[in-house]
């Protein structure tokens, strides 16, 4: 368990790369391993698992996907078909962020454009999608999701939050 300054110094960092450039991130070996690690070992449900976790625990952001039918409770959405797909379809999206670490910015550029131009989506919807995806990976991890390896985690999902905010600004 990190201290509570440890904690708080990696908080910091954190929010230090929601206000920096993102092509400026270094990464660690550690961070790099744990990252690669983490998705490759994950199944194809965590996608879908924290899509509709975010549909149920934020259902304002259902309003982008009434094209999906039937989302009235958490049972429907979770045996909805459609944000079983959508979810696998972001899977993927961080898995591209994962083969490219070092330039997540420009990975994310097109999608950002799309995010923001066409679709009008919140910006912070990324981030809860994020804190539900933590969520979904801690509870499959287990005791091997350490604070350590949360820090990594959520490290690269910050960049990949601000990467996709990016045409926001």
């Amino acid at each position: 368990m990190l201290s509570l300054q440890q904690q708080e110094t990696v908080h910091f960092f954190i929010l230090l790369i929601y206000l920096t450039d993102v092509n400026m991130v270094a990464w660690t070996d550690f961070e790099r391993e744990t990252i690669q690690s983490i998705f490759g070992k994950i199944d194809e449900d965590v996608g879908p698992a924290a899509f509709s976790r975010c549909l149920v625990v934020y259902p304002w952001t259902q309003r982008y996907f009434g094209r999906f039918g039937n989302m009235g409770s958490a049972a429907a959405i979770q045996a909805n078909p459609m944000v079983a797909a959508h979810g696998k379809v972001v899977l993927n999206g961080l898995q591209k962020a994962v083969k490219n670490l070092d330039n997540i910015k420009g990975t994310y550029t097109e999608l950002s454009v799309l995010h923001s131009e066409t679709l009008r989506v919140d910006p912070d919807n990324f981030r809860l999608l994020a804190d539900c995806l933590t969520i979904v990976i801690a509870a499959k991890m287990g005791a091997d999701f350490t604070a350590e390896v949360q820090a990594a985690f959520q490290k690269f999902l910050a960049v990949v939050v601000s990467s996709l905010c990016r045409q926001y600004y």
